[in-house]
């Protein structure tokens, strides 16, 4: 496996990486259109992508360790086929809708200012993350560990209480009745 360390790829600089899978330590990608990548088996290790598009790649088996993406597109991404023991990432400014966290343990994650729309947290452990000003618009959570998280100045979510782990969570008025959307109570 090839093994590229401590380098910045600037948009169409990306096409000269002809070895995939490979490992990338401390690098960034900025500007970066992966339309089309299979990284299938590649290691990212403490890098960033900002700006960049990843939407539909391929990342079976990813390790993603220390990664943080920013203001990056990245829909329809198989996060729950990524290698489970080396999930530690964090988005900012992201659009991330109808990607896939299907049973993903991944605690203490960061969500700031992200497009979270029909995302699939189904048997996620998300506890002790932070949603800042998220859009959850028809995002499933079901059996979805949501303790000790952070989710008042998000809105859009309906999360139903008995079928989620919620103790110690954290909501705001008025985006906390999404809680209650299973049972149709009105509030006025």
């Amino acid at each position: 496996m090839k093994f590229i360390a401590d380098k910045t790829i600037v948009g169409e600089e990306l096409k000269e990486i002809d070895s995939l899978p490979a490992e990338f330590d401390n690098c960034i990608f900025q500007n970066c259109d992966f339309t089309g990548y299979n990284l299938t088996d590649c290691r990212f290790t403490d890098c960033k992508f900002k700006d960049c598009n990843l939407s539909l790649v391929k990342i079976l088996n990813v390790s993603f360790r220390d990664v943080e993406f920013i203001s990056c597109k990245m829909n329809g991404l198989r996060f729950d086929t990524c290698n489970p023991s080396a999930l530690n990432f964090s988005f900012a400014n992201c659009n991330l809708s109808y990607s896939c966290f299907q049973g993903s343990k991944i605690k203490k994650t960061s969500f700031k200012s992200c497009i979270l729309h029909e995302i699939d947290f189904e048997e996620c452990d998300l506890s002790e993350s932070d949603f800042t000003e998220c859009d959850f618009s028809g995002a499933v959570f079901v059996r979805t560990n949501l303790e000790k998280s952070d989710l008042r100045s998000s809105i859009n979510y309906n999360i139903d209480p008995e079928n989620n782990r919620l103790r110690k969570a954290k909501f705001s008025y008025p985006a906390v009745l999404g809680l209650f959307g299973k049972w149709e109570i009105e509030v006025e």
